[in-house]
């Protein structure tokens, strides 16, 4: 995917990725992909988990063990067996993070047997609501919280009622998933808020790059349409000096003034079009942009350079006619005009523009077959493309044929608003 790198901070940002030690191996490595397919290894905030876990293990597992030496109901022997199942069980705390459900798992009858192992078989239970899912905790629970009776029958409690003892300890063992499910749902949420922003991001810079896109395009069509116009009319007059030098001097005269002011038109759209590509506005020059009013104006420029044209401009008012809409007709026409330049040479070409609010606009442009042998005048054959693209893009449509005589019509029809 294009666009800007997600892993890449902004700058003025401090960035959760540039601290990944205070983070969970898991989070961490969803958030830095340089860990990504490597081996899991502990940050410093999982050893810091760890030890905390295995010290409360210890110290709930040392309390146990005090409550079972001095309860009557257990023998000397078998609080000793406790005792060591418990130190046991603490040291399987480590394994914690390996095999969470494994762990939970032994635990259930590692804690109806030994009271000195209870702190590790809570810490093994919530371990395991924090890294699996639903399902595992909820058998694996189940389990835990349907074993307390049988824990305190076979393990009376000396101080406690048998009543109490196990509403005590299924509030535990709940209070210790509720627990682990929390900081569970609230990993998941950050993640989730970090594939957000990702998103986000991606999308805002394919947003940005599709502009940039279409912008280019427009710019590319602009050109296309204003200097294409401007450089047929140099190459008509300079070919018209080169072939006939013997010309009179008035024409000659005629003809490179022509081709002084269409230089100088040629160089106003060029900058123009650069203004706008270094960012500025797209009438920063002052020259207005043309609309259908302009079109006897293009009419003239032609027929300067020697074209026949005739134009039959229906519209009864052309300055009503909305400027886009007058805009995309002329850069049509113009187009049209280039275009019968290029390839039917000293053919009368007719511009017929007819349409009222609420009709639509139609514009067509026709050329019989040129009178004689037609130059090689070169070109990208993107013209009427890009013009195709802009009667579109004000929702019109345009169609072109060439006549079995030979000649060329193309019409546009655009959408004129009531």
């Amino acid at each position: 995917m294009s666009g800007t790198d997600p892993t890449r901070p902004a700058e003025g940002e401090r960035p959760l990725t540039r601290r990944p030690w205070t983070l969970p191996s898991a989070i961490a490595r969803e958030f830095d992909p340089s860990r990504a397919g490597r081996k899991a290894r502990r940050t410093v905030r999982d050893w810091f988990a760890d030890f905390t876990c295995f010290f409360a293990a210890v110290v709930i597992g040392m309390l146990g063990a005090d409550a079972v030496t001095g309860n009557p109901h257990i023998s000397p022997g078998w609080a000793e067996f406790d005792q060591v199942l418990g130190a046991l069980a603490c040291a399987a705390v480590w394994l914690r993070r390996r095999w969470p459900v494994g762990l939970a798992l032994a635990m259930v009858p590692v804690s109806v047997a030994s009271d000195t192992a209870g702190g590790a078989a809570a810490i093994a239970l919530f371990t395991l609501a924090v890294h699996r899912p639903f399902r595992y905790v909820a058998w694996i629970g189940g389990a835990s919280v349907a074993v307390v009776p049988l824990t305190y029958w076979l393990r009376p409690d000396a101080t406690m009622p048998y009543g109490i003892t196990i509403a005590f300890g299924v509030l535990l063992t709940i209070t210790v998933i509720g627990w682990g499910m929390f900081v569970r749902s609230r990993r998941e949420l950050l993640l989730s808020l970090r594939d957000r922003a990702v998103r986000a991001e991606n999308e805002a810079a394919l947003r940005a790059e599709q502009a940039q896109r279409l912008a280019r395009e427009d710019i590319a069509r602009e050109m296309h349409d204003v200097l294409a116009h401007r450089l047929t009319l140099l190459s008509v007059h300079a070919g018209a000096l080169e072939f006939r030098p013997d010309a009179p001097r008035e024409e000659i005269a005629r003809a490179a003034g022509v081709i002084r002011e269409s230089s100088h038109e040629a160089l106003q759209d060029l900058r123009q079009v650069i203004g706008v590509l270094r960012g500025g506005e797209a009438d920063a020059s002052g020259r207005p942009q043309p609309t259908l009013a302009a079109l006897d104006t293009l009419i003239a420029e032609s027929r300067d350079a020697d074209m026949k044209v005739v134009l039959h401009n229906r519209v009864t008012d052309p300055d009503s006619v909305p400027t886009a809409l007058g805009r995309t007709a002329y850069r049509i026409a113009q187009e049209g005009l280039t275009n019968a330049r290029k390839h039917a040479p000293g053919a009368e070409v007719t511009v017929t523009v007819t349409g009222a609010p609420g009709k639509g606009l139609t514009l067509s442009v026709h050329n019989p077959a040129p009178p004689g042998p037609v130059p090689v005048v070169p070109g990208s054959g993107q013209g009427l493309i890009g013009l195709a693209e802009r009667a579109s893009l004000a929702g019109g449509r345009l169609g072109h044929e060439a006549g079995t005589d030979g000649g060329f019509h193309l019409e546009a029809w655009l959408p004129w608003a009531s």
